[in-house]
């Protein structure tokens, strides 16, 4: 959170509101008015202020109806209430309806600031104490797919181990069927075309299981390893990795009125990793982005980077991903694709490479609004100086 003070004053005694709000001013507060409370509320709803010094005796709306009303809109808001000397029950009134405190007129304005400070403290200790605990939920949940992952890619590896073995003996028949059917004396064999075609299907049928197998335990081996290899890590230069993965994509995008862009908060955005794994995962994200949108549609990669944190985020406006769908998008062989035009690795795979890498990958999405994948990687304040 900021460290200026946005702070709205609502009193209808207008002399009093314009000194109080030009002596704070001076102190470096950022304040605007109100004399109604009605006003309070609309300006509250255009634009929150992080502090409200609202009087409690106006007319119309009073200051504790008013305070309640501002305690249910979204955000953090703290309300100080200002009462007169023979009015302290009203402030009492407002600490039990959520105001943080009450102070008597008239108000003494280095007491008003030290509360105003502490009311903007206690909203950043409130902020960090959210973010601590979405922070720690992320993670809980990141732990939660990685022994699920974990748990399938051992299975897994003893599953395709298994299938390779009859599948070569399927592939080798096949072989010595289609060297029969090409002996002189099969020639004139009915119906010979037929099973050279099925023949072929068996072909086909056998190298796409042996790719998928293959990519499982590819997979798996990636899986299996608690870090990638330091030896492979340089400052990757993110834009130039983003462009290649975009120039690699480009021509389906293009044949489907897809654009892509590229977004960076930084000129010279870097992070140390491997930039062979990192373009593959790329490749895997534009991919699926290119295949879920339709005509017209628009693909964002975004960069951010920080000494803590590099954040690749690819977002599109296309079909979405069901709340359903959602906790299995990294689940290996899950795919929403048709039988014939995805395996269902690509994201394993990627969520793979991403935490080998010491990172993190996560999705989110609504259907019909579009999806967006986030890579979180260390920052480069562990690059190693040369």
């Amino acid at each position: 959170m900021k460290d200026e003070i946005n702070l709205l004053l609502v009193d209808d005694e207008d002399d009093f509101r314009q000194i109080l709000a030009k002596r704070l001013t001076r102190r470096g507060i950022h304040v605007r008015q109100a004399e109604r409370g009605q006003k309070a509320l609309q300006m509250q709803e255009q634009q929150p202020a992080d502090i409200v010094i609202l009087d409690f005796k106006m007319p119309g709306m009073g200051g504790l109806e008013c305070l309640k009303k501002i305690k249910k809109m979204p955000g953090l808001t703290e309300v100080i209430l200002l009462t007169g000397h023979a009015d302290i029950h009203f402030g009492v009134e407002g600490i039990k309806a959520g105001a943080f405190d009450y102070l008597s007129k008239p108000v003494e304005l280095d007491h008003l600031i030290r509360k105003i400070k502490q009311a903007h403290h206690k909203i950043k200790r409130l902020i960090g104490e959210k973010e601590a605990a979405a922070f720690k939920e992320r993670v809980k949940r990141q732990m939660v797919v990685a022994e699920r992952l974990a748990a399938l890619g051992t299975m897994a590896s003893g599953v395709a181990h298994e299938i390779n073995n009859p599948l070569a003996v399927i592939q080798e028949s096949a072989g010595w069927l289609q060297q029969i059917l090409e002996q002189p004396e099969m020639q004139d064999m009915p119906r010979k075309k037929d099973f050279q075609k099925g023949l072929e299907r068996i072909h086909n049928a056998v190298t796409r299981t042996g790719r998928i197998t293959q990519q499982l335990l590819q997979a798996v081996k990636t899986q299996t390893k608690e870090t990638a290899d330091p030896s492979t890590f340089v400052e990757v230069d993110l834009i130039k990795l983003v462009q290649e993965a975009v120039s690699l994509v480009e021509p389906e995008a293009a044949m489907n009125q897809v654009t892509i862009e590229l977004e960076s908060d930084d000129p010279h955005p870097s992070a140390w990793s491997d930039p062979l794994q990192l373009l593959q995962v790329l490749l895997n994200l534009l991919s699926n982005s290119v295949h879920a949108t339709q005509e017209g549609g628009r693909i964002i990669v975004c960069l951010k980077v920080s000494l803590e944190e590099v954040t690749i985020i690819v977002k599109d406006n296309g079909c979405g991903i069901s709340e359903e769908n959602l906790p299995r998008m990294f689940e290996p062989f899950f795919t929403t694709k048709e039988a014939d035009q995805g395996t269902g690795m690509g994201l394993y795979v990627s969520w793979g490479i991403i935490t080998s890498l010491g990172g993190l990958i996560s999705v989110e999405s609504e259907l019909n609004q579009g999806t967006t994948f986030t890579i979180s990687l260390p920052g480069n304040n562990g690059v190693k100086e040369t």
